[in-house]
């Protein structure tokens, strides 16, 4: 099925078997948290050992990204947790529970379904990682310069300043104050490419298996079930890994970057 299917409601208030999913990994990331944290030892249990790597080597990628260790820091705890997020919907959908499920109008509905293949999903996620990077530009760099990378007040108060004096600056300014209205476009444009990006290989995915298994239940999905396993794994690093992008594009001044090439 293309859209997630209802399961059951709470006050009319309808339930998917992908919200499902996303409701048991957000638990899981609780619990699984709440256990290291309580392991917490000067000397490291395997578990602590494990999560101490994973987040060595993200902090790591992160400061490829970011050439700061204080700006990592920050961002860092933000994209690991849509890494865990999402791997643990991706894997979510592999997990043999799909032969638990309830009869709605004549047809089988499953349980659970990887969250990440609902487009509902992902879009809210795309969102979040949209919004949330200029929420977080407005708290590093302020609420001004956020404001004038979209609308570029400053592109027309240097035309009519200068003008007189020099021409040109009634062809170069507007091109500059156009730009940030086309920076508009392209917030909207990551949001669409961030959620179709994540929900079709995941859904693709999940018709893959789905198709392999009608063929032949036993043996032939499975190393195709390996392989969505992986892809599972790659879309959580990708969809991280641009989270941490945008935050770290929104936390930089580019204003200051223009003045010094007009300089």
């Amino acid at each position: 099925m293309l859209f997630a299917e209802q399961i059951f409601s709470i006050f009319g208030f309808p339930i998917t078997n992908a919200m499902l999913s996303s409701w048991v990994a957000v638990l899981v990331i609780v619990v699984f948290a709440w256990i290291v944290r309580r392991k917490l030892a000067v000397v490291p249990t395997q578990i602590q050992q494990a999560f101490e790597l994973v987040l060595e080597g993200g902090l790591g990628l992160c400061d490829q990204v970011t050439g700061d260790r204080s700006l990592s820091e920050k961002i860092f705890p933000i994209s690991i947790s849509v890494f865990f997020f999402i791997l643990i919907n991706n894997w979510l959908g592999l997990l043999p529970f799909g032969a638990f499920g309830v009869i709605r109008e004549g047809a089988f509905v499953p349980f659970l379904r990887s969250g990440t293949a609902d487009l509902n999903t992902t879009l809210a996620l795309g969102i979040f990682t949209v919004i949330g990077a200029n929420i977080f530009g407005i708290v590093t760099i302020g609420a001004w310069k956020v404001f004038n990378k979209y609308f570029n007040v400053l592109a027309l108060r240097k035309m009519a300043k200068n003008a007189r004096h020099e021409p040109t600056e009634l062809i170069v300014q507007p091109i500059h104050f156009f730009v940030g209205i086309v920076e508009i476009v392209g917030e909207i444009a990551k949001i669409a490419s961030l959620s179709f990006r994540l929900f079709g290989n995941v859904f693709a995915g999940e018709v893959l298996l789905a198709a392999m298994t009608a063929l032949a239940a036993y043996i032939v999905p499975t190393p195709f079930m390996f392989l969505e396993i992986l892809v599972g794994l790659i879309q959580a690093v990708i969809f991280a890994m641009l989270v941490t992008v945008y935050f770290s594009i929104a936390a930089h001044d580019h204003s200051d970057d223009t003045a010094h090439e007009q300089h």
